[in-house]
């Protein structure tokens, strides 16, 4: 019994790095997302949203991707997308690919409030989260995440699971 426990448990290093990830998480995003209300009105996700739309190529992306690389429910994206919509920084429109699919592009005024808070963005990364890093560690850093945010992902997101059936 006593080696089940051990050999579930995290060593002190890897409880460690989960701590520091988690206050790490909370405290960037905590101020990132005082700096999107701030300088454009934008919650969290509405701004991963808008910058996943102003990355592609036509500026459009099918709804369950969005959901997928925001790693958020459907009907919480319907929300958002509903209201970055209503504020006129978004359009939604069909699948020309699947008549089930729905379409979100971003607006000139959606790359607009994306070029106003931006730089403030920027400059909270840099302060915070950055600042205290050489390059080499920067770059350690980013190589590290990707390895387990590919690792992550190579379980299949929520959103591309089946929909149970009530019935």
């Amino acid at each position: 019994m006593a080696e089940e426990e051990t050999s579930s448990a995290l060593d002190p290093a890897g409880l460690g790095a989960y701590f520091a990830l988690i206050e790490v998480s909370s405290l960037l995003r905590h101020t990132v997302e005082q700096q999107l209300l701030d300088a454009g009105d934008l919650s969290y996700v509405q701004f991963q949203l808008l910058a996943t739309l102003g990355d592609a190529p036509d500026g459009s992306r099918r709804m369950t991707e969005l959901a997928d690389g925001v790693v958020y429910s459907r009907s919480g994206l319907t929300y958002q997308v509903g209201q970055l919509e209503k504020a006129g920084l978004v359009s939604r429109g069909p699948s020309v690919d699947d008549d089930r699919g729905v379409v979100v592009t971003i607006s000139a005024a959606g790359r607009d409030v994306l070029s106003t808070v931006f730089p403030g963005h920027i400059d909270v990364l840099r302060q915070l989260f950055l600042a205290p890093l050489a390059s080499d560690e920067v770059e350690n850093l980013a190589r590290i995440l990707t390895v387990v945010r590919d690792h992550m992902r190579s379980v299949p997101p929520r959103s591309a699971k089946p929909r149970r059936r009530s019935g």
